[in-house]
C-alpha cells in the first residue's frame, strides 16, 4: 500500500485535531505537529486553516459513508435499517467516550457566525445526510411502517436535528442517556 501523501497526512491530522479540539482551539501548529510535518509545509497544501476545515468536512462525510451503507441494506426492512443506523452512530459515540461528538454539529455551533464557507459546506453535508435518511423514511412510508402525516424530508430533518441535540447533551454529560432517549422517542412516537 502506498504511503499517504503529505497533503493526506495533514488532512487526516487536521480532521482529527479539529474534531477533538474544535476549530478555534486548533492551531496550524497543532495540525502539523499531529501530522509530523513542518509548519511551513501546511501552506504548500492548504491556503488556510479554514480551507483545510472545509476539506475536513468532506473527509468526515466520506468516513461516515460506511455507517450510511446500513441505510441501503435491502435485507432489512426500512424502519429496521433506520434504527440500526442510529444505534450504530450512537455506539460510535459511546466507544469514543463522547469525547468528540459530531463534527457537523460541532462546527455548526462553533462557526455559525464566523465562517460562511465552512457553514456552507456543513449545510451541504447536513442536506446530503438528510436526503439519505429521507429516502429510507419514504420507503418505510410506502410500506406503511411510518405515517405519511409529514413528508419524508421533514421527518428526516427533524430526526437529524433531534439526534444532534441528543449528541450534544451526551457529549456534555459524558453519558449515553440522551442518545437512548432519542432512540426510544424517535422509534416509538416520531417514526411510527
Amino acid at each position: 500500500m502506498p504511503r499517504p501523501s503529505l497533503r493526506e497526512q495533514l488532512l487526516s491530522a487536521g480532521l482529527e485535531t479539529l474534531h477533538r479540539k474544535g476549530f478555534n482551539a486548533s492551531s496550524v501548529q497543532d495540525i502539523t505537529d499531529a501530522a509530523g510535518a513542518p509548519k511551513g509545509s501546511f501552506y504548500n497544501h492548504f491556503e488556510s486553516k479554514e480551507v483545510l476545515a472545509v476539506e475536513a468536512v468532506r473527509e468526515y462525510q466520506e468516513q461516515k459513508r460506511v455507517l450510511l451503507d446500513i441505510l441501503r441494506d435491502q435485507k432489512l426492512a426500512p424502519l429496521r435499517r433506520l434504527r440500526k443506523y442510529f444505534e450504530s452512530v450512537n455506539q460510535a459515540a459511546v466507544v469514543a467516550k463522547f469525547s468528540t461528538g459530531c463534527l457537523l454539529g460541532n462546527f455548526a455551533a462553533e462557526l455559525s457566525s464566523q465562517s460562511p464557507v465552512i457553514c456552507e459546506r456543513v449545510g451541504e453535508a447536513f442536506a446530503r445526510w438528510s436526503d439519505d435518511v429521507a429516502a429510507v423514511i419514504a420507503e418505510a412510508q410506502r410500506a406503511g411502517a411510518i405515517s405519511r402525516n409529514f413528508s419524508s424530508k421533514a421527518l428526516a430533518e427533524f430526526v437529524i436535528h433531534a439526534w444532534e441535540g441528543a449528541m450534544l447533551r451526551a457529549k456534555v454529560q459524558k453519558d449515553r442517556a440522551p442518545l437512548d432517549l432519542f432512540l426510544k422517542v424517535t422509534f416509538s412516537r416520531i417514526l411510527a
